[in-house]
């Protein structure tokens, strides 16, 4: 065996590593796309739940109106907006690339909102 029988595999091994390094990465720039999206859709959800919540006595239309331009100015948009006495129950989604992850938000007096169905 000669040592010109090896030539080039560095150059073989160096691509594949390079190709997997490159793969990784983009996997950790999706996933953290799509966590920014979900935080931000969070964030969102609840400010304008609360938001709702307090102008829930204006009625259901004035309250989701008031959501849906808070959602705005976080840059996401309300999918669902429900207002039952003094409970705002909305859906906020923040739109990242393809990614649009949904959170839902409920908002009210302590005394006013039941527990969750399981």
């Amino acid at each position: 065996m000669s040592r010109t029988d090896d030539r080039g595999s560095a150059t073989v091994w160096v691509a594949v590593a390079a190709t997997a390094l490159c793969a990784l990465f983009a996997g950790l720039m999706v996933f953290g796309q799509v966590m920014v999206a979900r935080h931000r859709a969070g964030g969102a959800a609840d400010l304008a739940a609360l938001a709702a919540a307090d102008h829930a006595l204006e009625g259901p239309r004035a309250a989701c109106g008031l959501a849906r331009r808070v959602a705005a100015a976080q840059g996401t948009r309300v999918v669902r907006c429900e207002v039952r006495g003094e409970i705002a129950d909305l859906t906020a989604e923040a739109r990242a690339g393809p990614f649009a992850p949904r959170v839902r938000s409920r908002a009210g007096p302590p005394s006013a909102i039941p527990p969750e169905d399981p």
